[in-house]
């Protein structure tokens, strides 16, 4: 049974939209799209390489699968470590709107979310990866479906955007993997889910 394994980059206050350019995610008026570019080095190329070194395949949601699916298959170039995995491994995208896909490889997910998600798992050799699709990760969290999470903070306040952990969302603990930081920076740490929270309390109880 494979693991289900997310990538996905945030700013400091929690932003997950439009972090690859301008006109990656424009709703509700963001306008700051390609926020993480600057911030691009060797030891941020070094950790996707990694990443999609251990890819078995994708799961994507719509908006991200519509990004990929306009560049990735015009990448050709077979020694590209990402797009050699993207156009060559399976790619599941979770949509009740897409109905003819057109990038090879591509299954339509518009079923129960839970149960397709962990079919996927039970039958990919290797990770089945989630890249960017921040609505979609949002609801594995809440179902519990994901087993590691590389959070790639960004040094940098936007103060506007769609957040990734937002009022509501399913209380979660993690446990720390591993990490490092870029030389511009860009915090990369890795987490396992581990389950809910535990709570205490650092007031000492009164002497009776």
């Amino acid at each position: 049974m494979g693991k289900l394994v997310s990538q996905i980059f945030v700013s400091l206050d929690g932003v997950y939209q439009a972090p690859g350019g301008p006109q990656e995610d424009p709703r509700d008026g963001f306008g700051q799209g390609g926020w993480t570019v600057p911030y691009g080095d060797e030891d941020f190329g070094s950790f996707v390489a990694e990443v999609f070194g251990e890819v078995g395949a994708f799961l994507l949601g719509r908006r991200t699968y519509d990004i990929f699916a306009a560049y990735w298959p015009k990448v050709t170039d077979p020694a590209d470590p990402v797009a050699g995995k993207l156009n060559a491994l399976p790619k599941y995208v979770v949509s009740s709107t897409l109905t003819a896909p057109e990038w090879a490889g591509t299954t339509v997910v518009s079923g129960d979310l839970a149960k397709e998600v962990t079919a996927l798992k039970e039958r990919t050799d290797g990770e089945l990866q989630v890249h960017g699709s921040g609505a979609l990760l949002q609801s594995l969290l809440d179902l519990g479906l994901v087993d590691t999470l590389h959070l790639i903070t960004f040094p940098v306040v936007l103060g506007a955007g769609r957040r990734l952990f937002k009022e509501g969302a399913t209380p979660t603990a993690f446990r720390h993997t591993g990490g490092r930081i870029t030389s511009t920076g860009a915090s990369i740490q890795s987490y396992d889910l581990a389950g809910r929270p535990e709570y205490g309390s650092y007031v000492l109880p009164e002497n009776t």
